[in-house]
């Protein structure tokens, strides 16, 4: 049987998604953040050295990151043409680009943004509070925001190309880009007024039958609002 350790608001969110698109039986083993530093327990630990989710376990086998999560079970459980486009086609090299993409190129802005945001408002010594404001602002002001922007326009014009992030068939390079777009709808200024195609995207990947099962499943998740 397959085992999700699932983190509450996290990466693990989509792997149950993807559980419920392929149809395939699995159980949740849950996890709470620590409230104060919003980290993950070290119970995690003990299933993978790092203490990081997602990761799944099915027998003895231990299968930790998201997109060699998404590859695996593709692999191992997934029919000749579920989720992904066929072999040799350029739907497929679209498939596999934003399938590295998500976390390769979309996620670490958009961490480094979380990051200084919260440490313009951490808890700190009155005297060293300005100095930390400027440090956060003019990271996000000079790197941060400008790769942000650049990013999001890119997503933007390239579902230009097709509804789906692979082209017309939706695939699990969706489930794997929808944590990247769910976060930057909250800390990066995606929006129906602003990148119509990226929203369009987001409320049909969550009006899909398999993402609102997910959700019923794993429990609270606020990127899904």
């Amino acid at each position: 049987m397959i085992v999700v350790h699932h983190l509450d608001n996290s990466r693990s969110q989509r792997i149950l998604w993807l559980l419920e698109e392929l149809g395939l039986p699995y159980e949740i083993k849950r996890y709470q953040r620590d409230p104060r530093t919003m980290l993950a327990p070290p119970e995690l630990t003990a299933v993978h050295p790092l203490g990081k989710s997602p990761v799944i376990t099915d027998g003895e086998l231990v299968v930790a990151e998201s997109g060699a999560i998404v590859e695996y079970l593709l692999d191992t459980y997934g029919a000749a043409a579920a989720l992904r486009p066929a072999p040799g086609t350029p739907a497929r090299l679209r498939y596999t680009y934003w399938l590295h993409f998500a976390e390769g190129s979309a996620m670490p802005p958009l961490v480094m943004k979380l990051v200084f945001q919260r440490m313009k408002t951490a808890p700190m010594p009155f005297f060293a509070r300005p100095v930390a404001r400027m440090l956060a602002d003019k990271v996000l002001g000079l790197f941060v925001d400008p790769n942000l922007r650049r990013q999001i326009a890119f997503m933007e014009s390239e579902l230009a190309r097709g509804p789906w992030f692979a082209g017309e068939a939706f695939s699990a390079a969706d489930v794997q880009m929808s944590f990247a777009v769910e976060a930057a709808s909250q800390r990066a200024g995606v929006s129906a007024a602003t990148t119509p195609r990226l929203w369009d995207w987001l409320q049909r990947a969550h009006a899909r039958p398999a993402y609102q099962r997910a959700l019923a499943r794993g429990g609270r998740y606020d990127y899904a609002s």
